[in-house]
């Protein structure tokens, strides 16, 4: 399968992958459209670089969609700071079980995913905002999984995003080489912002030539301080 589109500096050309058949299934065509878009439009909107275009489906989109190996059938996700509509397109595309919110605070980036959804018949919600600001949190609830990829070091991103999750739910960030790293470093921060412990794990094993690294992370249960028996103004005898 071939995909052809116009992109920066004039013709470029992706070629699907077999590893979209077997992630994406009966819906690798709304799959190639969305490569087709990033490709024609994700450079002159500044939403990918330019030397991004030839590895859209390694680097970007199939990488994106099987982080679904870690989150449950049926469950409503939110997807923070979407951007260009990563990982939050791609999964809604190769999960069309979820109920997926995208969270993004740039006006264009929300027009542009706002298209995407139009264009592809993307039954999604798009918000536009931060995961840090409470009126936002109050807005959209909990979630039972939130998803991340690129947004900020992981200590940062748990305390943005943990408490969008409800309890029991999870955090899946996508992540690089330097995941192993964030944990060791990051842990008591993300302990501090709600999470259990930090859980490495690959997605596409198998599938992807290069498996997706993601940070898989646990909203544990807030338990409160236990209240003095004794009331404050009372006497010991």
């Amino acid at each position: 399968m071939r995909s052809e589109s116009v992109g920066l500096g004039g013709f470029e050309s992706t070629t699907t992958p077999a590893a979209a058949a077997a992630v994406f299934g009966d819906q690798v065509e709304q799959a190639e459209h969305f490569v087709e878009l990033l490709a024609e439009h994700g450079v002159e909107r500044g939403l990918i670089g330019p030397r991004e275009i030839d590895r859209l489906w390694e680097r970007h989109v199939l990488n994106s969609a099987v982080i679904g190996e870690h989150i449950p059938r049926g469950v409503r996700v939110v997807d923070v700071g979407s951007g260009a509509g990563l990982p939050g397109v791609p999964l809604a595309i190769a999960r069309p079980d979820l109920d997926i919110v995208l969270l993004e605070p740039m006006a264009r980036r929300v027009d542009w995913l706002s298209e995407v959804a139009e264009t592809l018949g993307l039954p999604i919600t798009i918000v536009r905002g931060r995961a840090e600001e409470k009126a936002i949190r109050q807005q959209l609830g909990l979630a039972d999984v939130v998803t991340a990829r690129a947004v900020a070091p992981l200590a940062r991103l748990a305390s943005w995003c943990l408490p969008l999750v409800r309890s029991s739910g999870t955090l899946v960030a996508l992540k690089g080489a330097s995941a192993a790293d964030e944990i060791e470093r990051d842990r008591a921060a993300v302990r501090k912002a709600g999470g259990g412990e930090p859980r490495l794990a690959e997605c596409g094993a198998g599938v992807l030539e290069t498996p997706s690294t993601v940070v898989v992370i646990e909203r544990v249960e807030q338990r409160k301080p236990e209240r003095s028996r004794r009331r404050s103004g009372a006497r010991s005898r």
